[in-house]
């Protein structure tokens, strides 16, 4: 097992959740600190607060991802007589580092979104507001036909080949390869200097963009030859849809018997409800925190109820008129992401050989409570 820097644990990171699925202007990356260090232990947390700080140095962390940014707000200085001073000179003094993945988290496959449709049990769930087309590439390789099933997993288990539901897709016509190599060479097949014909498998697959770098070294890795032999094409084909929020079905209820559902699901006390509490409840829209100006992308799509934070008080109104019932758990909820990302991130960290102790935070970030 390898002790992995900073970088390392959070290039994994951005494989799962990349930059690019950021909505414009988000504050996201690396806040505080450096990457260029070892990392024994790492934080998942929701918010970064001084209680939050103070429960990582107790730990021993050298690392917090966090959802929320702790810099949002461009700072035209620190002061570290204020609150917001005082947190990150106590994270500079311990050298932990802050990174931060906002809406990347939000969008991402197995992200914030799918957490909490998977916790109110929502089934077919889709994107309910697309904002990125994963642009696909083919990569073609030519492989000695003893190594072409080979080949062919490890590009299928980096997640080349997929296709709607369907995994491991790709195609093989079979051919003779042909090489002259060189005077200074070590080839798997043939001398220096000597022409060398062999059966070879000519393999092709479809490649996500965000994926290709991975694959490649992947499949470099495992190729015999000492030069590979591959190409990269462009493709037009549509890629997989990410997005805001998610949409689903329910088993029929109540609107009142979903809201203890939801309370129950999401380890919430207590919700905020509008619309008629007898109201039949079947197809539900659900997206993570502050999701008052999609109400009405909820509506166009047939929701008969939309379960969102930090519902507007006239936002209320609309959904009203519009027929459209609401349930409020609170942007809190979001807390799903602390132990959903740990699961993954150790799961990566794992495959990848790195000896670090991934967990979540433990602390309460929900400002709110109600008497």
């Amino acid at each position: 097992m390898k002790n992995p820097n900073g970088h390392e644990i959070i290039q994994l990171f951005e494989q799962f959740s990349p930059k690019g699925l950021a909505m414009e202007g988000d504050k996201i990356g690396l806040q505080i600190g450096r990457l260029n260090k070892r990392v024994e232990r790492v934080m998942i947390a929701l918010d970064v607060l001084d209680h939050v700080i103070d429960e990582a140095i107790k730990k021993d962390v050298q690392l917090i991802i966090a959802h929320h940014p702790l810099i949002y707000r461009p700072l035209k200085n620190l002061l570290t007589d204020t609150t917001q001073g005082k947190m990150i000179e106590k994270l500079l003094k311990h050298d932990i580092a802050v990174y931060a993945a906002h809406t990347n988290l939000d969008v991402a496959k197995g992200g914030v979104n799918d957490l909490l449709a998977e916790a109110l049990g929502l089934e077919g769930a889709e994107v309910l507001v697309p904002t990125f087309d994963t642009k696909l590439k083919k990569l073609v390789v030519f492989v000695p036909s003893s190594h072409a099933e080979e080949i062919r997993q490890v590009l299928g288990n980096t997640g080349a080949g997929f296709i709607g539901n369907y995994s491991h897709c790709s195609f093989s016509a079979n051919g003779t390869g042909r090489f002259l190599p060189g005077e200074h060479t070590d080839p798997y097949l043939g001398k220096p200097g000597q022409l060398e014909e062999v059966d070879e498998v000519r393999l092709e697959t479809i490649v996500p963009e965000p994926l290709l770098k991975k694959t490649i070294t992947a499949m470099i890795k495992a190729h015999p030859y000492e030069e590979v032999a591959y190409d990269i094409y462009p493709v037009e084909n549509k890629g997989e849809t990410l997005g805001l929020g998610r949409i689903g079905k329910v088993k029929e209820m109540t609107l009142a018997e979903f809201a203890e559902k939801v309370k129950s699901s999401l380890g919430v006390s207590t919700v905020r409800v509008v619309g008629d509490l007898t109201a039949q409840v079947k197809k539900v829209a659900v997206l993570g925190g502050d999701g008052n100006k999609y109400f009405m992308t909820a509506k166009f799509k047939g929701a008969d109820v939309y379960v969102t934070g930090d519902i507007y008080y006239h936002t209320a109104h609309d959904a009203l008129m519009e027929g459209l019932n609401m349930i409020d758990p609170g942007h809190n909820v979001e807390k799903v992401m602390k132990m959903g990302l740990t699961k993954v991130l150790q799961k990566k960290c794992q495959d990848a050989g790195y000896d670090v102790d991934i967990f979540p935070s433990e602390e309460n970030t929900d400002p709110f409570q109600f008497v």
